[in-house]
């Protein structure tokens, strides 16, 4: 697990049924390609978020894939519709097996 890994999202804590709404999403991580090399110079490990899913009630809305030249921290901003009350899943899977999650509530309104 990476250190100083933080997930942080921003969405509406309610919304119309229907309606779209912005879903803003940061994760603070130090992101490494693995190409780089220390003070010592053995190569430092590749190191960084390869996977951002988003679900709404367990039905996917978004699914991206990283490579190695995201930045760090990578920030997502994308819309859904809010059908109904329910839960938003956020989850951000790290190349050294960490999974970073976050969920938001989602009221009808």
């Amino acid at each position: 697990m990476a250190d100083g890994v933080k997930p942080r999202v921003k969405a509406p804590k309610t919304a119309a049924a229907g309606e779209v709404v912005t879903l803003k999403t940061l994760i603070s991580h130090p992101m490494e390609s693995g190409q780089r090399k220390d003070s010592d110079g053995n190569t430092i490990p590749r190191s960084i978020i390869n996977r951002f899913t988003c679900d709404f009630n367990g039905e996917n809305i978004i699914d991206v894939k990283m490579e190695p030249a995201i930045s760090t921290n990578p920030y997502f901003e994308f819309e859904a519709k809010i059908p109904e009350a329910g839960d938003l899943k956020f989850t951000w899977y790290d190349d050294d097996g960490s999974v970073y999650e976050e969920t938001k509530s989602v009221a009808i309104g």
